[in-house]
């Protein structure tokens, strides 16, 4: 068991570290800022520079014109959100929603770390279940991806809510935070029940969302009578897919349940990208870069 897992961890280091220095690694820069312009060094005057970087004492002390140069402040600290309620492990086609997760979790790592940025984790379902404080090196982002793959919770509930509160409270300083999740922690009338969370969090955080589905979570098809099973409460029941009525009625709650997580995240400018687990999300995650860009 612990060679299949150091196994599978290192295919997804092989496959995402590659794409990270191939493709993502100057996406993620250009989308990504710093926290601004920090002071470089001073220079001499050149013909064309913006004389509203002179640097008066140093021009009076040398008798000649001298700017302040400015340069990016580059570093970032990145934390991922990673949800783990029961619903990750759903999946029907190549892939589960947490092997999805687990290898975009791990590109977004690797592009941070490229650029010189700190990574932290947080895993979270109904409640905060780990934090990994964020840091620089190998070592530790194999440590997140390890985590991510082989985790188990104690809890199969959902409360994105909870996961962001306890981003504002540990991290102080402004973070880039992705939430990885199928966001589907929403209430009777489909409003998502972290709008509160949310909104403070993207007050103090550059927050984004990274939204994992199945396709077989949007629309169900007619394979007649079966039986599911919730896999977050283990509540289980019979389900006759063949009535055209009760596969339009759970489209159109999945379509409301999406349209207002959307339209939440558009409220407080919170950038976010769909991948389904039949997708390329070499190409989500492309666009979505270009988008912040």
């Amino acid at each position: 068991m612990e060679n299949d897992l150091l196994k599978n961890v290192r295919k997804i280091e092989i496959k995402t570290r590659a794409l990270s220095h191939q493709i993502f690694a100057g996406e993620y820069h250009s989308a990504f800022k710093g926290r601004g312009m920090a002071f470089s060094e001073v220079r001499e005057y050149q013909y064309g520079d913006d004389v509203r970087n002179m640097d008066w004492n140093v021009t009076a002390r040398m008798r000649s014109p001298y700017i302040k140069v400015f340069e990016e402040e580059r570093e970032l600290t990145v934390m991922l959100l990673i949800d783990v309620s029961g619903s990750r492990f759903f999946g029907t086609s190549s892939k589960l929603k947490k092997d999805l997760v687990a290898e975009i979790a791990a590109v977004l790592s690797f592009s941070a770390s490229i650029n010189n940025d700190k990574v932290g984790a947080l895993f979270f379902s109904d409640k905060v279940e780990k934090f990994i404080p964020p840091k620089k090196g190998r070592s530790h982002l194999l440590r997140i991806i390890r985590d991510i793959v082989e985790f188990k919770p104690e809890s199969n509930g959902t409360d994105i809510g909870e996961a962001l509160r306890f981003l504002t409270n540990a991290i102080k300083k402004k973070c880039t935070a992705f939430v990885l999740s199928d966001m589907m922690d929403v209430d009777e009338n489909c409003a998502p029940r972290y709008e509160e969370s949310l909104k403070i969090a993207a007050n103090r955080h550059d927050v984004s969302v990274i939204n994992i589905y199945d396709p077989r979570e949007r629309e169900i098809p007619d394979v007649g009578l079966v039986q599911i099973c919730d896999a977050e409460t283990g509540a289980r029941s019979w389900v006759d897919t063949s009535s055209s009525a009760m596969r339009k009625a759970y489209s159109q709650w999945s379509r409301k349940a999406y349209d207002n997580m959307v339209s939440t995240l558009r409220k407080y400018r919170i950038d976010q990208v769909s991948i389904a687990t039949d997708q390329d999300y070499v190409k989500g995650l492309i666009g979505f870069f270009k988008n912040r860009a």
